[in-house]
């Protein structure tokens, strides 16, 4: 059983509310693009943190198995 692209923006966005969450992923392994404000200031394992904490119950379900964070505040994405 997996989890689709939808569900998993959904549960970031329902625990980083300003998010701008992109999913790809083909129901094994996933990849996200997180990008809020919410992450000035923190390292880059608090941002992972953050983004996993939002998705725990999925993992821990195995409905998610494999989840690639890129987590970036709006400044990091606008000069990428």
């Amino acid at each position: 059983m997996s989890i689709s692209n939808d569900a998993v923006v959904e549960l970031i966005k329902t625990g980083i509310p300003d998010a701008d969450v992109v999913v790809t992923g083909d129901g094994y392994k996933y990849q996200t693009e997180v990008v809020s404000a919410v992450f000035t200031a923190m390292s880059k394992v608090k941002r992972h943190q953050a983004v996993y904490a939002t998705v725990n119950a999925a993992i821990t379900s195995g409905e998610l198995h494999a989840l690639t964070i890129t987590a970036l505040t709006p400044e990091e994405k606008a000069a990428a």
